[in-house]
């Protein structure tokens, strides 16, 4: 489907948004992260899985919602970014604090690096593995590291999946509302759609006009508001009230001349 046909605003293809997959790769990791770390509590586990799938599901539903409502898509689209960055960042911090596990500050080396290798899909060049060394091959290798890899490394791992993941979101909320300001939303394409196609059919009405029988000047169409006629369309004269000529619409073929017709029909044929 052409997204710009209609009066539809153009929608989906969220599979291939860099957000989507970062936190589709999040929402996978973090139900392995807590049925590793969370077996014992239910709700925890409930909590955080819920929140990565919110900022997935959130993506998808703006995406669909944007051929109807850019207000929804934003909304939306907000949603799934709170949802990684106020909520399920917040539970990964929590989890290294109380297990006196080191956060990782952002510049850090460690946190470079990771980050660096969350950018890529499946990280090139990387060093032979080793037995007993566990190591993220890039963002679809995430699930596999929070697996296997030690507690402080697969949750700060998960923080700085989750924080790519809002920084894109942010950065497609900006990028949503620009466009917004720019084109305007789906009541407003309406409008201009139906405006645009009531030009058109006044255009084609006009082409089609026949010249008026008694002055030979272009019509259009009108309809009767009173007498045995009332609400039927006719032909009229463009040149009225200085000229008074009319012709039927016909329903079947060709026009007659008619109206005030014995009249105007003896004069337009010369009688």
């Amino acid at each position: 489907m052409n997204p710009n046909s209609g009066v539809l605003l153009p929608h989906g293809g969220y599979r291939k948004l860099r957000s989507y997959k970062v936190a589709e790769a999040v929402y996978d990791a973090t139900v392995v992260f807590c049925r590793r770390f969370y077996a014992h509590d239910r709700r925890m586990t409930d909590q955080m899985v819920q929140a990565a799938r919110s900022g997935v599901r959130n993506i998808s539903e703006g995406s669909g919602m944007a051929a109807t409502s850019r207000k929804s898509e934003l909304k939306l689209t907000n949603v799934a970014r709170a949802s990684l960055n106020d909520e399920l960042l917040r539970d990964y911090e929590t989890f290294l604090r109380q297990c006196g596990l080191r956060v990782w500050s952002k510049d850090s080396r460690e946190a470079l690096a990771m980050r660096s290798r969350l950018a890529q899909d499946c990280a090139a060049g990387l060093p032979r593995s080793r037995p007993g060394v566990v190591r993220l091959t890039g963002l679809f290798g995430l699930t596999d590291f929070v697996q296997s890899a030690a507690p402080e490394l697969a949750a700060n791992a998960m923080l700085c999946a989750v924080n790519q993941a809002a920084y894109l979101l942010k950065r497609q909320l900006e990028s949503q509302g620009d466009t917004f300001l720019a084109e305007g939303g789906f009541t407003e394409k309406l409008y201009g759609a139906r405006k645009r196609q009531l030009k058109s059919d006044e255009s084609d009405v006009s082409a089609k006009s026949p010249a008026c029988p008694l002055c030979g000047q272009a019509m259009q169409l009108r309809t009767a508001r009173k007498g045995p006629k009332a609400g039927q369309s006719f032909w009229g004269c463009s040149g009225f009230p200085d000229c008074r000529g009319t012709l039927p619409v016909p329903v079947t073929g060709s026009i007659r001349a008619g109206g005030r017709s014995d009249t105007f029909r003896r004069r337009a044929e010369g009688g």
